[in-house]
């Protein structure tokens, strides 16, 4: 609000023109307040609700929602307030309202004027002279402490602060106080005063609302003229006497200055001059710009830039800066005629010749201290002294206002602090806007401008400097509207070039969108920058929230404008290769790529030279970008080149090419590739030596080949960032130089380089192993030509190894590489090409991977190594399909898709999903088709092809439901039951909802078939024996089983004597738990047994004895969770016990402390033997001899 009103006051709200209105009001979102009905309704309910805490609670949420909506439109509200207010006011005024309706009333009054601003919505408010002693008399009966209520005094201060404003003398209201001497009643206007005062000290927002309630009550007439004196010796008395050091001390000092600020900001000049410097040296001796509150020191600069205004006479500077129209529609050339622009010019108030008149000498202390202000650590600090600068040197003779801007203009130096900066930008900007700098100035002021506007200084690991743009930018948007063009003509090129390339290259998203505004504020309103529309259309405040966007395309696009190129190329040369942050480095390497066929002659004359130098220099992230530029840069001329036959060499002297040839050579000689800069020389030189090979350099049978190679065989042994873009350079590198004619390589560097990396993948290291196996994948096909056997067997050997993870992931993946790279051939020979030979160990060593589970300390690391196999098995299989679909057997076909069904219905969304993906793919794969997929048309009944790209795999509710009918499938089942079954019983909660909600939906079609069950128990069975022991499977497994015989899924099992189902599943279970301490193993066993029991025959008592033998397990959490699942279990089951002891085996399992000692417990549980009708369980110990355990 304040910066809206201030807009207002300074002429800045009109500068548009009825034209800019429109525009507005087509593109704002909401036309109109459409909750009318709604509010009204929710208004007239809240006599209703008040007292139900929970609907009252309702209700004030949904007006929240409502009134928010107009945050950023309030002025929306504008014909609704008279009755929302006075439909609140009418709850208020009844005598009849309970106190917690009244207190509603004003919270939603409150929220009303939060949206709207307090100064709009206190003019609704009644201000009759009857209204200001009820309103004075709640006023005194609120509690200032009860904080429940706050917003009721916030508004009631805000309601007394309008009934001030009567026109009659306050002793009137007063009547004959001394008639009676009885009463001892004070005077309306020492009462107000007193609550004003109280008010002021409060630690909540009504203090915001007292120094409002002073600014309107003690500049009246008759108060002023009675109080106040007065009332400024208790304000100065407050502020000498309080503390910033202790929180009531700060919110003592908050108050007091906030109504120092708003009486000097609203009363009259002549009744405050003579205590203004009285008021200046009372904060000189408080030294409020030390204190630590950042509060206190922007209501310091607030104060004193109000009293440097009182010190001043209310003029209209005669010097200042005019512009005249500034209207949008005549500078785009869309009005009638200029000279109809002309006459829209707003009238200026006429000031004649300057006078002369003193100054007094505390203004010189007032901008002292305003300039101070500038270099605050805090920016509403600054903010406020830039505006205080702005309205202060407005006043000033032309002289001294030449020296204050003088003295912003000194805050843009080096030695000065980020702070400095950006207190000076917003300075400039409101000179500027203010007609106050004038253009003679201009030459100083652009170039520190153009300067804030890349403004970056390093701190650590971050920068400083984003809020200097940013407030740069705003001072090129406040310089478009206060100058006519003829003023700004000799900047536009530098300030259009500044602002588009802060536009699309800085670094900071709030900056780019600050520049792209300033940029389009300026085509609007100076219509001389080159291209403006143009620009404006591709590099929109949307278009650059993007940082690849505006690097790698916008960029693109405006240097194609001849004004625009080089100052981008120059900028991304000089500021962005050299960034702190090696993301921007990157992405300033490759907009150089991008921007090179714009100036190809530039870019190998000037800006390769420029680079080559910073390339073998001394900082380090300069070393890095250039090395990443050069390479870009040369690549981009090749392919340059290449569109007409000429060779990269063309484009370079041949001074360039060696020192391109050079790099590696002078950082090797230098050991910079030692240490923690060497993690950033690596892969730039890396990426070099790739770019300079797909260049075709005239390099073959240089040294420096070898000296390449020697370094991309160590980069493979180190991190995995640098590994990548290794094994991409030794592509391009084997591409260019060892060839020996096309498709034959040279045999001693192929023998030299497959033996090499094949011995490193049983390397000691897992980075050595992974880069080699990475290194393998990327070889070419003439280098793997009669050396894929050997290749082969490491890789497979590698996929093998256990420890190494890392290792196995990439060397299944450059197994599937180098299969692809081969081709398949039937025929063919085992040395050349995948083929009948060989391919069955390729197959055998990825479906190997795809049972990889292993874990550490990181989690389910296995599944890299399964994710790597999904892949290879997809690219491999379509590969052969493609080439020669005879090498796929049926069983391999079977084996693959069974293993993607169990990973399609595993836990992990990620891995669930891409295995999802790969079965999908295979599946609908026409071009090839890969045969032998078993039961190919249900599956596509389940997975029809329409459907693929709507099937969400990561979201369990899509995904299970398609993945459990697999189960229909004989040749599926056991694999998609085991991928369930570690769902089922998983931890995620929706995977296990959904999960067993579709195995549940599936059983519910075979409940009445037997045939149909026992094959899906016999599989079920089948999946437990194969995974005894295996933690992994068992535990989620047992979970399941404990849910399926909850939910009565074998109840046509249970009427069969000693069913086998349940005879095998038992067994299983006493073999899992045997001699196992794991807890959570030993509880969801507890309540498979407890479910069993509803089996019939002899195999019930064998159930009760494991469960008795639970009951005296040496873990005391142990034995209470078998006692109580067997106290649910007979509560659910009443034939296990006779009726005639089911109320003691109750007591005994409920009433017994299961964790005392195992003697006390021992006794119970072989009472309870005894009713159940079972042996005793009885303990075998090393001698022959058995007892009671």
């Amino acid at each position: 609000m304040a910066l809206t009103d201030e807009g207002a006051v300074n002429g800045s709200g009109g500068d548009g023109g009825s034209g800019e209105v429109d525009v507005l009001a087509s593109a704002s979102l909401l036309a109109g307040f459409g909750e009318s009905a709604e509010t009204r309704a929710l208004l007239a309910g809240l006599p209703d609700v008040h007292a139900d805490g929970v609907a009252r609670e309702s209700a004030v949420e949904r007006f929240v929602v409502i009134m928010g909506r107009y945050q950023e439109q309030p002025h929306l509200l504008d014909p609704h307030l008279e009755w929302m207010t006075n439909m609140l006011l009418e709850l208020i005024r009844n005598e009849k309202s309970p106190p917690l309706l009244v207190h509603l009333g004003f919270k939603f009054l409150y929220i009303i004027s939060k949206v709207r601003g307090y100064k709009i919505f206190m003019q609704l408010l009644p201000h009759e002279v009857c209204d200001l002693q009820p309103v004075l008399d709640l006023l005194l009966r609120q509690d200032p402490k009860d904080t429940e209520t706050w917003e009721t005094r916030y508004m009631l201060l805000l309601w007394l602060a309008m009934t001030c404003l009567i026109p009659f003398d306050l002793s009137r209201l007063d009547g004959h106080l001394n008639s009676d001497p009885r009463l001892n009643r004070e005077p309306v206007m020492d009462r107000v005063l007193a609550v004003a005062k109280s008010y002021l000290q409060v630690s909540d927002k009504s203090r915001d609302a007292a120094s409002v309630l002073v600014s309107k009550f003690v500049t009246r007439p008759d108060v002023k003229q009675k109080r106040l004196g007065d009332f400024l010796d208790w304000t100065l008395t407050t502020v000498s006497e309080a503390s910033d050091l202790t929180m009531a001390g700060t919110v003592t000092l908050d108050g007091a200055l906030r109504a120092l600020a708003q009486l000097f900001k609203h009363g009259k000049r002549e009744d405050f001059l003579q205590y203004a410097p009285t008021v200046l040296q009372c904060l000189d001796q408080k030294k409020l710009a030390e204190s630590n509150q950042a509060m206190l020191r922007k209501l310091g600069v607030k104060v004193l830039q109000r009293l440097g205004l009182t010190f001043l006479k209310p003029r209209l500077a005669s010097w200042r800066y005019q512009r005249g129209s500034r209207s949008l529609a005549v500078n785009l050339g869309q009005s009638a005629s200029a000279e109809q622009a002309e006459g829209t010019k707003p009238e200026l108030e006429c000031t004649g010749p300057e006078e002369d008149y003193d100054i007094a000498e505390e203004v010189e202390n007032v901008i002292e201290q305003l300039l101070v202000g500038l270099k605050d650590k805090e920016t509403v600090v600054r903010w406020s002294a830039a505006k205080g600068i702005g309205r202060v040197t407005g006043r000033l003779p032309k002289e001294l206002a030449d020296d204050v801007v003088g003295s912003v203009l000194d805050c843009f130096s080096f030695q000065e602090t980020d702070n400095a900066w950006h207190g000076g930008c917003l300075a400039l900007a409101e000179l500027g806007r203010r007609g106050l700098l004038l253009p003679s100035r201009l030459p100083e002021v652009v170039p520190l401008v153009l300067k804030a506007l890349t403004y970056d200084e390093r701190r650590g690991a971050c920068s400083l400097g984003s809020n200097v743009r940013d407030a740069a930018c705003y001072v090129c948007w406040a310089f478009a509207r206060a100058y006519e063009p003829t003023e700004l003509q000799p900047y536009v090129s530098q300030i259009a070039s500044a602002l588009v390339i802060t536009a699309i290259f800085d670094r900071n998203i709030t900056c780019r969108k600050a520049a792209s505004a300033a940029f389009q504020e300026n085509v609007g309103r100076q219509a001389t920058f080159p291209h403006g529309i143009d620009i404006v259309t591709a590099a929109d405040y949307f278009a650059v929230g993007n940082l690849n966007n505006c690097y790698l395309t916008i960029s693109v696009y405006i240097a194609g404008f001849e004004e625009y190129t080089r100052p981008l190329i120059d900028h991304l040369v000089t500021r962005k290769i050299n960034h702190w942050d090696g993301a921007i480095r990157e992405l300033a390497t490759k907009a150089l790529h991008n921007l090179t066929p714009c100036a190809p002659d530039y870019m190998a004359n000037t800006v390769l030279p420029q680079l080559l130098a910073v390339a073998t220099g001394l900082d380090l992230h300069g070393r890095h970008g250039a090395i990443l530029a050069c390479a870009e840069v040369t690549h981009a001329l090749y392919e340059l080149g290449r569109q007409s036959n000429r060779p990269v060499t063309e484009f370079l002297s041949a001074d360039t090419v060696q020192a391109l040839r050079g790099i590696h050579q002078k950082l090797s000689d230098r050991k910079q590739y030692r240490g923690l800069g060497g993690e950033l020389m690596k892969p730039a030189v890396c990426v070099l030596i790739q770019k300079l090979s797909c260049s075709k350099m005239p390099f073959r049978g240089d040294p420096v080949i070898s000296d390449w190679q020697s370094l991309l065989d160590e980069s493979l042994s180190a991190k995995q960032n640098i590994q990548e873009v290794a094994v991409t350079a030794l592509t391009a590198l084997c591409q260019e130089y060892y060839q020996v004619e096309p498709g034959q390589a040279n045999t001693d560097i192929q023998e030299r380089l497959v033996g090499r990396y094949v011995d490193a993948l049983r390397s000691a290291e897992v980075q050595s192993r992974s880069g080699a196996a990475l290194a393998l994948g990327a070889l070419p096909p003439f280098m793997i030509h009669h050396k894929l056997q050997q290749i082969l067997a490491g890789l497979q050997e590698a996929c093998k190894l256990e420890g190494f993870t890392e290792a196995r992931r990439d060397a299944a993946t450059a197994l599937a590489r180098v299969c692809v790279t081969v081709g398949a051939k039937s025929q063919g020979s085992a040395d050349c090409v995948v083929c009948e030979a060989n391919v069955a160990g390729v197959y055998d060593a990825l479906l190997d991977c795809m049972a990889d589970y292993t874990t550490d300390s990181r989690g389910d690391v296995g599944a890299w190594v399964r994710a790597a196999a999904m892949t290879g098995l997809q690219d491999v299989t379509l590969q052969v399909a493609g080439s020669a679909p005879e090498l796929l057997s049926p069983d391999t076909c079977r084996r693959v898709m069974s293993c993607l069904a169990q990973q399609a219905a595993e836990k992990i969304d990620r891995y669930r999903a891409h295995a999802g993906a790969v079965f999908l793919r295979l599946l609908h794969s026409t071009e090839p088709a890969v045969p032998h997929v078993p039961h190919r048309e249900e599956l596509l009944s389940i997975f029809p092809p329409e459907g693929a790209e709507s099937l969400n795999w990561m979201a369990a509710s899509g995904a299970f439901p398609r993945v459990a009918q697999l189960l229909r499938l004989p040749l599926y089942r056991y694999h998609t039951l085991l991928g369930l079954a570690v769902s089922v019983g998983g931890l995620t909660e929706s995977t296990v909802r959904f999960s067993s909600q579709s195995l549940f939906d599936y059983l519910k079609t075979i409940q009445q078939d037997t045939g149909a069950l026992l094959q899906f128990g016999d599989t079920l069975l089948q999946v437990f024996r194969d995974n005894l022991r295996n933690d992994r499977v068992s535990v989620p497994l047992l979970k399941m089983l404990d849910q399926m015989l909850s939910n009565g899924c074998f109840d046509i099992f249970t009427h069969q004597e000693s069913h086998p189902f349940c005879v095998e599943l038992l067994t299983l279970c006493k073999e899992e738990i045997r001699k196992s301490k794991d807890i959570h193993k030993l509880r969801s066993c507890i309540a498979v047994y407890c479910g069993l029991i509803q089996f019939q025959g002899p195999v019930r008592t064998t159930i009760l004895v494991q469960l008795m033998i639970l009951l005296c397990h040496p873990f005391p959490v142990i034995r209470k969770a078998t006692a109580s699942q067997v106290y649910e279990m007979l509560l659910t089951y009443d034939d296990v016990v006779d009726v005639a002891v089911l109320d003691d085996v109750m007591s005994v399992l409920s009433d017994t402390n299961w964790e005392s000692d195992l003697a006390t417990v021992r006794s119970h549980r072989n009472q309870l033997c005894d009713w159940l009708g079972v042996p005793r369980p009885t303990l075998l110990t090393k001698s022959p001899a058995q007892q009671t355990p």
